[in-house]
């Protein structure tokens, strides 16, 4: 082992799994912000994949990107399944607003597979990228406060959003017609729901 200037040894002053970094403690009112918002946002991702797949399920020859969507829409279920537990679990109480983020989304979900297949998954790309940036920032926050459990269950969680994004991106999402447009406003409407939706 290394002694330091301060006389600690190297292994004494690099973080271990579980426990807490200096000057940080674990923080309940933050843990229900980020639940609050997660349930809110697979409530919308859920609403998103139904809007598009009311368009779509209609249409034999989408039958591909429909069933692509049905099972993108499968694991936002399973993930806002998880997120009403953990809701209970730590008396988090979801957002006020989750009726208007259901009719959001299904309307955007519904736009966006009239515009065609790839403004759809432009749509996924662009919510997707959006989520797992948030995840990945509440990962660092929550492995600081020591809450590896909570962690790696959002671990989980991006890793399938990632999968969705990639899978939008190879299927032609940034071919849509407008896609810096179509993207950038998307995002930005994501980014808003999610500031909205810690506080209310």
């Amino acid at each position: 082992m290394t002694e330091t200037s301060a006389g600690k040894t190297a292994t004494e002053i690099i973080p271990q799994p579980g426990i807490p970094l200096p000057g940080k403690r674990r923080d309940p009112n933050r843990i229900e912000q980020m639940l609050r918002v997660d349930h809110a946002g697979e409530y919308g991702a859920v609403a998103i994949y139904g809007g598009q797949r009311a368009i779509y399920g209609k249409l034999p020859q989408k039958a591909r990107i429909a069933r692509q969507l049905e099972e993108m829409e499968a694991d936002e279920q399973v993930h806002l399944e998880a997120f009403d537990a953990l809701l209970v679990k730590h008396r988090a109480r979801p957002t006020a607003l989750g009726p208007i983020w259901n009719m959001a989304g299904h309307a955007l979900g519904a736009v966006t597979a009239l515009m065609g297949d790839k403004a759809a998954h432009a749509c996924t790309e662009a919510v997707e990228s959006v989520i797992e940036q948030h995840y990945a920032g509440q990962i660092t926050e929550l492995r600081a406060m020591g809450e590896d459990e909570l962690a790696d269950r959002f671990d989980q969680f991006r890793t399938e959003e990632l999968a969705h994004r990639d899978l939008a991106i190879e299927e032609g999402a940034k071919d849509a017609p407008g896609y810096p447009v179509l993207s950038g406003l998307i995002q930005a409407g994501c980014r808003l729901a999610i500031k909205v939706s810690e506080k209310i």
